[in-house]
């Protein structure tokens, strides 16, 4: 497996694999919008890929801020489901972590799985100062400190702003 940048001609088999990997459109519509965001940062838009070129999984990660401090907002994430359980994902938000701690990010926010976040070092986001856009997200929003991260990481998380059309 390898874990590479997207390039533009991926995005339609990009968009299969958020698709497939959810039950509803709306990740694969906020994936549209996040790719012609201005918070789109293309060093932290990775696929997984086989050796016979065939797209496994994606994740993408965007600029929030955590109060006035810059930070990654990760998500979409998605696995093929035949490929599922296979450590694929990890790769991906490995790759990620590595790339994001190499630039000096202070930290990688999402709302994601309390059951599998927390293997990859996520911690409640609450518990490191940081505040939920919802509250109701309870601990399933989770932050991870980066070698950036410092005393002024901390407060309300402002997604990139086609997250906040989700609910629209």
């Amino acid at each position: 497996m390898i874990i590479r940048r997207e390039r533009a001609p991926d995005r339609p088999e990009i968009q299969a694999v958020i698709e497939a990997a959810f039950s509803s459109k709306v990740e694969a519509r906020l994936l549209r919008e996040l790719f012609a965001a201005r918070e789109y940062l293309p060093e932290y838009s990775l696929v997984a890929e086989s050796e016979s070129g065939e797209i496994r999984g994606y994740v993408i990660s965007t600029r929030g801020r955590i109060g006035t401090a810059p930070a990654l907002g990760l998500g979409p994430i998605g696995v093929l489901e035949k490929y599922q359980r296979q450590g694929i994902g990890a790769m991906l938000i490995n790759a990620t972590v590595t790339t994001a701690n190499a630039a000096g990010e202070n930290a990688i926010v999402l709302l994601g799985s309390v059951d599998y976040f927390p293997r990859l070092g996520f911690l409640p986001a609450d518990s490191l100062g940081i505040a939920s856009p919802d509250r109701s997200w309870g601990s399933h929003f989770m932050a991870l400190p980066l070698s950036g991260y410092g005393a002024d990481t901390r407060g309300q998380f402002r997604y990139a702003e086609p997250f906040n059309r989700l609910s629209k």
